[in-house]
């Protein structure tokens, strides 16, 4: 609708405008279900998208060097972390609503620094904190952080939690290890029968991954874990069952951040820095791993370092975010093939899907 005012007119307008102010015309236009959160780190930003059309719809700030961002099983809120590098003061975590597109209080998290990894599980939010060595989990109806425990690893990164909540997967990309911890009652692990009834304790086994671990992910089957080493070119793949790792091969990728299987389970994606120095260096900054065979089967030059990837929950695409250039890649799974691209901000990094009940 144009509204065209004369100044005979100017106070008749006015009044117009306000009356479509009231009535919603005016409003930012609706956050979409399913949408697609993209934060821009560089412009501390969380870009809400619609995945149809591929267009921003909205831009809320969301606090100092956003890194991760994840949504809430109910698809209301996105919670981003505060990362800061290693020995940061940050301590904060940014809480978005959706829904009227606004930052919400930030949760404090006290003596805890360096927020980074995040997952949404069991209606509670788990993160770790590099700082101190530590994974933390923040319950969303007490609004309190309600449990806290030490890795004994360096730089501990990225988080994974498993649906049934007695699996927490960590990467801790200075000690190059990945951390499995289980839950288990305190029979099992030796203490003979707890008074009072059955309780619980966690128990962590540090697996030896290979130089500078950071993104992973756990295979379709619930079986393996697939980590990429940034520092050597590599991905090691993890016995869930064992707790060793029982291979490692080089992949394309140089500096190899982020790692995720598809939803059928047959392929992973790993992106990173690409074969040149630095984020621009012309080599494939995303291949595509067959994993039956370990064996390359696509490799892409996306113009620049790459990072967070997220496949669609059809299963049908991947969105890659191309730091270095700015922009989000849309990859057709099935034909292997760039189908599109979202410009954004600067340097886009953590990707999420956010899916109202």
């Amino acid at each position: 609708m144009r509204i065209v005012c004369s100044r005979r007119f100017l106070l008749g307008c006015i009044a117009a405008v306000g009356a479509l102010l009231v009535s919603g015309a005016f409003t930012l236009a609706q956050t979409p279900s399913p949408a697609l959160l993209i934060l821009e780190k560089s412009d501390n930003t969380l870009a809400i998208v619609d995945p149809a059309s591929l267009k921003i719809l909205a831009r809320v700030p969301v606090g100092q060097d956003p890194h991760e961002v994840v949504a809430s099983s109910d698809g209301k809120l996105a919670y981003i972390s505060n990362y800061g590098g290693l020995d940061s003061a940050l301590n904060t975590i940014s809480v978005v609503d959706l829904i009227t597109q606004k930052p919400l209080a930030p949760i404090n998290l006290g003596a805890l620094h360096s927020a980074h990894g995040l997952a949404y599980a069991g209606g509670e939010l788990y993160f770790t904190a590099e700082t101190n060595k530590v994974i933390g989990r923040y319950d969303t109806a007490s609004q309190k952080i309600d449990w806290v425990l030490g890795t004994g690893q360096d730089r501990t990164h990225m988080v994974e939690v498993s649906e049934s909540l007695v699996h927490i997967f960590t990467s801790n990309v200075s000690s190059g290890t990945i951390s499995i911890i289980e839950q288990e009652s305190l029979a099992n692990a030796g203490y003979g029968p707890p008074p009072g009834g059955a309780r619980k304790t966690w128990h962590v086994t540090n697996v030896p991954s290979g130089p500078g671990p950071e993104g992973f992910d756990v295979s379709a089957d619930g079986k393996e874990i697939w980590a990429a080493n940034a520092q050597d070119g590599t991905v090691t793949v993890i016995d869930i069952a064992s707790k060793r790792a029982i291979e490692t091969f080089p992949i394309s990728v140089k500096g190899a951040n982020r790692l995720k299987f598809t939803r059928d389970g047959k392929r992973a994606l790993v992106s990173g820095l690409g074969g040149g120095p630095g984020s621009n260096g012309g080599g494939p900054n995303l291949v595509v791993l067959d994993v039956a065979t370990h064996k390359e089967i696509k490799q892409f030059e996306l113009g620049g370092g790459s990072a967070g990837i997220l496949i669609t929950p059809d299963g049908s695409h991947a969105f890659v975010a191309v730091s270095a250039k700015d922009k989000v890649a849309v990859i057709d799974l099935k034909n292997l093939e760039v189908s599109g691209q979202i410009p954004t901000g600067k340097q886009p990094d953590g990707l999420a899907w956010a899916q109202r009940n």
